[in-house]
This record gives C-alpha cells, sequence and structure tokens, in this order.
C-alpha cells in the first residue's frame, strides 16, 4: 500500500487516475445489454439423461442451492495489464480510507489469476475471501454485520444493520461477479432473439457430474464467440463458467470450482471479530466525509449517469457524455499527454486508434473483448463488439 499522501495530493492523483483509465472504467459497461432466449437441442451423452437447453436453464433458475462452501479459481484476460491499487480510482473509492474497502479490493478480480474461498448458508451469510500468496482478503456477511479484513495491512471494514444490508452497503461494496452462479446470472438475466443455446456434452466439475450449456451470438459483429457453462446435473447450480471471443484464443473470463461441497458450511465459518491492534473503519463514521468524499471521487466514476444504449443483443453499444473536466477529449485528441505520467501514455497509445466518421473524431482503446470509442467531443461509446460496429454505432448515434 502506498503511503499516505496529503488530501490535495490525493484528490490529484485520482482525478489523473480518472483522465488516463476512463477507457477502462467502461470496459463492463456493455455486459448488462446482451440479450439471451433458449433454444432446444440434445446432450447425446450416455453418462447422463438427455436435457434440452430449455430444460438445462430452467434448471439453473430454479436451483435451491443455498447452502455451498468450495474454492474457485478465476482467471480474467481482458489483454490490460493488472489494474492494482488504481482499481480504486475507477470505483471512486478513497484511497486513504482502508485497505479493507471492498469497493477498491473485489475490483482487482478484473485482471489476474485469483484463487477465491467461497462460503454461503441462505441469504444472511455468506464468505468471499481472495487468497494471497501470504495473505488472505476477505468479505463477511452474518446477518446485520458486514465485515472485510485485509490481512495483509491488518486493517477492517465494518458496516451493520442497515448499511450492511441496505442501499449504502451495496454501493460501497460494490457487486462485482466472483463465482460461476454471478456471471452466469448475469448473461441469462437479459433476453432477447439474438442467442443460440445448444447443450454440447456433458463434464466433470470438482468432482461432480455437469451438463455443459453452450451459448452463442447469432448476431455478425459481437466480439463474444461464445460462453459455456457447465451445470451441476443434481443441483443446477453452475459449476464453471468459461468466456471465449470470437477472435480466438484462451478465455477472457474462465472462472470455476476446484472443490465444491453442497452441505452446510459451519456457523463459526460467518465469525470474524477483530484483533488487538486491527485498524478498523466504521461505515457509520463515513457519511460527515461523504459530500467531500463526492467532489474527489473520479468524475469518471459519475460519468456512467444517463446512459443511453443503442441497438439490442450482442452489438449493443453503451453511449454516455462524460463531464466536461474529465479529458475525454484530451484523451481522443492526444492533447492531454503532456500532464500525463509516461507509463500511462505508453499505456494508453499501445490500445488506442484514430478513427474517423460521421460522429466527428475520436480514438478507439482495445481490449480482447469490448472496445470503447472516447470521441474528440467527450462522447463514449463502449460495447463487446468488433471496432467497425463500434464506429457504425457512433455513427447511427
Amino acid at each position: 500500500m502506498a503511503p499516505y499522501e496529503s488530501e490535495d495530493s490525493q484528490g490529484a492523483g485520482r482525478r489523473k487516475v480518472a483522465r488516463y483509465a476512463v477507457p477502462v472504467a467502461v470496459v463492463g459497461v456493455a455486459a448488462a445489454t446482451i440479450g439471451l432466449v433458449p433454444a432446444l437441442a440434445d446432450s447425446g451423452d450416455p453418462d447422463l439423461p438427455q436435457i434440452t437447453a430449455q430444460q438445462l436453464i430452467e434448471k439453473i433458475a430454479t436451483s435451491d442451492t443455498e447452502q455451498l462452501s468450495g474454492t474457485v479459481k478465476i482467471h480474467t484476460d481482458l489483454g490490460l495489464p493488472s489494474l492494482g491499487g488504481a482499481a480504486s480510482g475507477l470505483t471512486g473509492g478513497d484511497a486513504g480510507s482502508s485497505s479493507a474497502d471492498p469497493q477498491a479490493k473485489l475490483t482487482e478480480l478484473a485482471s489476474g489469476t485469483h484463487t477465491l474461498r467461497v462460503a454461503a448458508d441462505g441469504q444472511d451469510r455468506q464468505k468471499l475471501s481472495i487468497l494471497g500468496d501470504a495473505s488472505e482478503y476477505s468479505l463477511i456477511h452474518n446477518g446485520t454485520d458486514m465485515w472485510a479484513y485485509d490481512s495483509k495491512s491488518d486493517e477492517a471494514y465494518h458496516a451493520k444493520g442497515a448499511q450492511a444490508s441496505g442501499d449504502r452497503a451495496k454501493k460501497q461494496s460494490p457487486e462485482v461477479p466472483a463465482t460461476p452462479k454471478q456471471l452466469t446470472d448475469e448473461i441469462l438475466k437479459a433476453s432477447g432473439d439474438s442467442t443460440s443455446f445448444t447443450v454440447d456434452g456433458t463434464a466433470q466439475v470438482a468432482g461432480r457430474d455437469a451438463y455443459r450449456l453452450q451459448i452463442k451470438p447469432k448476431q455478425s459483429g459481437s466480439t463474444v464467440g461464445a460462453v459455456t457453462v457447465s451445470v451441476d446435473a443434481k443441483t443446477g447450480t453452475p459449476l464453471k463458467f468459461t468466456l471465449t471471443p470470437a477472435s480466438g484464443g484462451a478465455a477472457v473470463v474462465d472462472a470455476g470450482f476446484t472443490k465444491v461441497d453442497f452441505g452446510r458450511p459451519a456457523a463459526s465459518t460467518f465469525d470474524f471479530k477483530p484483533s488487538k491492534g486491527t485498524k478498523v473503519t466504521e461505515a457509520d463514521k463515513l457519511p460527515a466525509q461523504g459530500k467531500d468524499r463526492a467532489e474527489k471521487a473520479p468524475k469518471g466514476a459519475a460519468a456512467l449517469d444517463g446512459l443511453n444504449v443503442i441497438g439490442k443483443g450482442w452489438t449493443s453499444v453503451a453511449e454516455l457524455k462524460l463531464p466536461g473536466d474529465s479529458g475525454a477529449a484530451g484523451l481522443a485528441s492526444g492533447s492531454a499527454s503532456g500532464d500525463m505520467p509516461a507509463d500511462a501514455q505508453k499505456f494508453l497509445d499501445s490500445l488506442g486508434s484514430k478513427v474517423t466518421g460521421k460522429f466527428g473524431s475520436g480514438t478507439v482503446y482495445s481490449t480482447r473483448l469490448v472496445n470503447v470509442l472516447i470521441t474528440q467531443d467527450g462522447k463514449v461509446y463502449a460495447g463487446a463488439v468488433t471496432k467497425d460496429a463500434l464506429v457504425k454505432a457512433a455513427d447511427a448515434a
């Protein structure tokens, strides 16, 4: 963790992060716009009864699994360097508050390989731990308490009562998909007529028999090749989630259980009490800082308000207007590079390519899944679509 700086220097640093991290901040915008509709297919695998894709989707939807524990390995490869501590700047977190703040910590799952331990006992008790080489970060919800603990810094974050389960907790603890079920729900919760569903045989995942549900876009122009979900044959719980890009190569997202147990976890799993000397940040002490924190939050974080969606299904494109002082115009034209760190400029140069069209001119920043166009007048277009499809959407808008 970097040494503490003055509030003024922290604010300036976060604004600089926002200026050159805008393309990364909007990488996930298009995920919620993907539409899916069931189609029928047979598995044909003799080891499990035949099932249609429609039946398998219904099996996922009606799964009543409330208790489980296990180990999940998640690998995310968007083709970007790890964001590390800069992740807090993308979510509006206050880097000076606590290293245990979930708003900053959970965004690290957006890149690299991570091993997680998960446990759940109904709606009131859940635990997720991110395992490091010699450290562990845990997020624990137990009834009216929510604790987050970073063993590396020996810091904890605590919310209680309504703050642990209400809107405030959701805002401070972003729901970053971290398990196969959460990732699958993100895909299946939207629907449309642009998707092909098939049952692609069976698999063994974490020692469990599973059906493989394959999801593919019917539309051209999407950067998504296929999504494959391995679904536990007995419980209907997604055990493994893999998203491969249309360009081929390794998966962009690959998350799966390596161990899983559907028994009820011990009650002590969800107990937490900070040790003597642990620095604890209480959520109920933060309201007095709310205005100050909001003023210092990166403008890019607020820029997601007023989102407009162009098109539908897999080729949907999100359009938004960034604040005038966000530096977006400078990013698109290159004029902002004068006060930008050399590493940040190198990062942008490696991703960006200049484009023109009816919309004017701008720069497209590319990952293996999402393309982001920032126009010279400060508009942003983002989607899991090809560069040509993105420019076409911007022209149409």
